[in-house]
């Protein structure tokens, strides 16, 4: 698997893992409906960086790592990761959430958080516990799940460097 920097070509393979995961409503808060342009700006153009992994000249998976706050709280990231349905259950989430810790503490992060996981997203939930996120908030029926209704949303977070601030 090799990962790299994304680029604006990249997006014609990107879209349809966007499209996928954002139409099926289930696990980001976007619109349903997002149309490919406001996915550009989405994912590759508002972001800090964004990175794709690929097989055999494929993206398989992409995220995105950006300031979570400005200010004060610029020393804390947040990312978002897609990974398509023919490469799941193959660690590439863990892969590329293992990259994304790296990547922020070279781009000088102290900390990532996740703003916004849908509890009924239980697989992403294991994951990010596995890999030293702590649930630290919980948002009563907070997100919209398509089959389970509102469900509570989940504020993750990980202090990325050993030293103190």
């Amino acid at each position: 698997m090799n990962s790299r920097e994304a680029t604006l070509e990249d997006f014609d393979e990107i879209w349809p893992i966007f499209h996928e995961i954002v139409s099926a409503g289930a696990s980001y808060a976007y619109a349903v409906d997002t149309t490919k342009a406001e996915a550009i700006k989405i994912w590759l153009e508002s972001p800090r960086k964004t990175y794709v992994f690929e097989e055999d000249g494929h993206i398989l998976g992409t995220y995105f790592l950006q300031a979570n706050q400005a200010g004060a709280g610029n020393h804390v990231c947040n990312c978002g990761y897609m990974v398509a349905t023919k490469a799941r259950g193959k660690g590439l989430a863990t892969a590329m959430c293992l990259h994304s810790q790296e990547v922020a503490i070279e781009l000088g992060y102290k900390a990532m958080q996740f703003n916004f996981v849908a509890a009924s997203n239980v697989d992403a939930v294991r994951l990010w516990h596995k890999l030293g996120f702590e649930t630290v908030g919980r948002l009563p029926k907070a997100f919209d799940d398509p089959e389970k209704g509102y469900v509570d949303a989940l504020v993750m977070y990980k202090w990325l460097r050993a030293e103190l601030p």
